[in-house]
């Protein structure tokens, strides 16, 4: 079975991944690597920054990886949080923080469309390839479900009464951003 890094410290996507990959390719973790390095998302993009992590991983272990980007994107507030989903309101992975300040600043706006968005950097044989994956939906004006992580309270995909956290981690991989483009990967490498 062939081996691919994963450049992410984050165990919710390394859980989200690995399930959806079910053990056609086995994926290691930073930590299989003995990597336990902060990678500086530097970019300006969710691709930039996605690019950034599997370059630094390929580059000082030479091994075959993939990094991810990913973020909330909402509409009434021109994009934001976007690649700024982790640290919005200031501390890095503070989700509860960072759904305060989504709600606060939506109160009393209509227009509560958004959308999760996932860009993959594969570098595969030293060559780099993107996947993309998004889910539309809506911001719910409180949070609703303990499953998940980040934003998932309060995001509800269009076409569901529910929010990413009231779903499964089956169900929410049946339809999410990150499992897009995790299918798009598996479609590629299935080809290799």
């Amino acid at each position: 079975m062939h081996r691919l890094v994963f450049a992410t410290n984050n165990a919710h996507k390394l859980q989200e991944v690995s399930a959806k990959i079910k053990g056609q390719i086995a994926v290691l973790s930073l930590d299989d690597i003995g990597c336990d390095e902060d990678i500086a998302e530097t970019g300006s993009t969710f691709r930039e920054n996605a690019s950034i992590k599997s370059h630094y991983i390929f580059k000082k272990y030479h091994v075959d990886c993939f990094g991810d980007d990913s973020g909330l994107e909402i509409d009434a507030l021109n994009g934001e949080p976007g690649i700024y989903s982790a640290r919005y309101a200031g501390k890095h992975g503070d989700h509860e923080a960072n759904i305060s300040k989504v709600l606060l600043q939506l109160q009393g706006e209509t227009n509560r469309a958004a959308r999760f968005r996932t860009v993959i950097s594969l570098l595969w044989n030293g060559i780099e390839h993107f996947f993309e994956g998004t889910v539309e939906g809506t911001i719910r004006p409180e949070r609703s479900g303990s499953e998940g992580f980040g934003y998932d309270p309060i995001f509800q995909p269009d076409g569901y009464s529910v929010t990413f956290a009231e779903m499964s981690l089956d169900e929410k991989n049946a339809i999410s951003h990150r499992a897009i483009a995790v299918e798009k990967l598996l479609e590629f490498l299935n080809k290799q």
